[in-house]
């Protein structure tokens, strides 16, 4: 017996145009009708996406010369998903569709939230890589939430201390923009001054020793009532977060300056200046700080979407995004979560794409997994996470997803949107130089000899007592 799926039929290939496939059907086939196995181009018609808006990532299953394409527009605006467990090749197929999407659009707008640092190597010159060397993500410009969060991890017990934050923030912005020429210019230019449009999420510098100062002068005058004990926990916590060396690429400056056009310009690659993509190495923060980064990152390409009216397309690529967005609301870093929501479900009005990028489907917040119209499913042996990709890929049928488990590195099954139809493929090979680097250690080494570096614990100590990397060079 043959179970026949029908999802589209092939047109008749004339003299002006070419055979090609459309979804949906129009003349059932009868019983007794013959059968048989699709040509080459009946096989070209079915899965190749043509035209200046498509790129060739890799080839089909069914035969090696057909090459497999996707559609650019639909990639991005709709979002799309790459999932596979450790080893199925995730990090190379990403690479390899960054890397031929790029080829042909190099003036993209690219962000990568490398959580392993694995992707440096796989773009040759056209990457700007951020690192704990260079990365600059000014605290002022975090969102109330995200503030409160890292100081308060959980928000237990701390309504008092949030109360007074939230009165106060803005009356430091208001005194630094005050302090400073272009500041006054700008207030000047408001209506009558009013500097009322200036809140705790308004992204305008001020100072923590402004700030503090505040507490300061709030706490002399409720000194000795039972009101003080919120505003000296608020004040400790400040102090010791702008001390907090795992912090220091948002609070290292002295001096608090506006760069915040210059840093979007930067981070987003406008202008592209040969590098369209922006890589933000996660791997060399704290395991608590990197979900800081993703939260604040992936908000301003939202609002900058919105506030620029969609102007200059971007697109956020999320590594490992169940870490950062999991499904189950208590565990992570809530504000990241929420930012890559947002990004799911509103970006495509913002001008943002979201591609993310995981090894366990059930794991990641199902908000964003259902709003990726595109993806691509790599060897999958669990069944719980095939169920949850089943939920999420409705176009795709149920004998397509049986192969999951049996997949090989770099074979996907591609389903949704960005493809022509759902289609078992291999993703095309990186050059030996772009393939992303793995660091994960090798035991069968490691164990094979002696450590040779005698000062490898002193210095793994010196680096966790500073809460950075040190290089050789200090």
């Amino acid at each position: 017996l043959i179970e026949l799926e029908l999802i589209g039929e092939i047109t008749k290939a004339t003299a002006e145009h070419p055979a090609r496939f459309r979804r949906g059907v129009t003349a059932y086939p009868r019983l007794g009708d013959p059968a048989r196995s699709a040509n080459r181009e009946e096989l070209s018609a079915l899965f190749g996406i043509n035209g200046a808006a498509s790129a060739r990532i890799g080839s089909i299953r069914q035969d090696n010369s057909i090459p497999a394409t996707v559609a650019i527009d639909k990639l991005f605006s709709r979002h799309c998903a790459i999932l596979g467990t450790t080893g199925a090749g995730k990090s190379c197929a990403l690479a390899v569709m960054l890397r031929s999407i790029l080829a042909r659009f190099n003036q993209g707008h690219v962000v990568l939230l490398d959580a392993h640092n694995e992707y440096a190597r796989c773009f040759d010159n056209q990457a700007k890589v951020f690192n704990v060397e260079n990365l600059s993500l000014p605290y002022w410009m975090m969102s109330f939430d995200e503030l409160v969060e890292v100081l308060f991890p959980g928000r237990n017990g701390v309504d008092q201390e949030i109360a007074i934050l939230a009165e106060l923030i803005p009356q430091a912005r208001r005194v630094s923009l005050m302090s400073t020429g272009g500041g006054a210019r700008l207030l000047s230019e408001r209506r009558s001054g009013d500097t009322s449009a200036l809140t705790v999420n308004t992204p305008a510098p001020y100072r923590v020793s402004e700030l503090l100062q505040l507490i300061d002068k709030a706490l002399s005058a409720v000194e000795g009532g039972a009101g003080a004990a919120p505003y000296r926990r608020l004040r400790s916590r400040l102090s010791a977060l702008s001390n907090d060396a795992r912090y220091a690429f948002m609070f290292s400056r002295l001096s608090v300056q506006d760069t915040m056009p210059e840093l979007l310009a930067d981070l987003f690659r406008i202008p592209v200046a040969g590098s369209p993509i922006s890589i933000i190495e996660l791997g060399s923060l704290p395991t608590e700080v990197a979900p800081v980064v993703v939260s604040v990152i992936a908000r301003l390409a939202f609002e900058f979407g919105m506030w620029s009216s969609a102007a200059v397309p971007i697109a956020v690529v999320c590594e490992d995004a169940h870490r950062f967005a999991p499904s189950c609301q208590k565990s992570g870093f809530e504000p990241a979560r929420r930012a890559l929501i947002q990004l799911a479900k509103e970006g495509r009005r913002a001008g943002v794409g979201l591609w993310v990028s995981s090894q366990r489907p059930t794991e990641l917040d199902p908000a964003i997994l259902t709003q990726c119209n595109t993806i691509f499913a790599m060897r999958l042996a669990n069944q719980t996470d095939q169920d949850a990709l089943q939920a999420a890929a409705p176009d795709a049928s149920t004998s397509l997803l049986s192969v999951l488990p049996s997949l090989g590195p770099g074979e996907a099954v591609a389903v949704g949107d960005g493809v022509a139809l759902p289609v078992r493929m291999r993703f095309d090979a990186l050059p030996r130089n772009a393939v992303p680097r793995c660091e994960t250690p090798s035991f069968a080494n490691g164990w094979s000899a002696d450590v040779a570096d005698e000062t490898i614990v002193a210095r793994a100590v010196e680096q966790w007592r500073a809460q950075r990397f040190i290089t050789p060079e200090g």
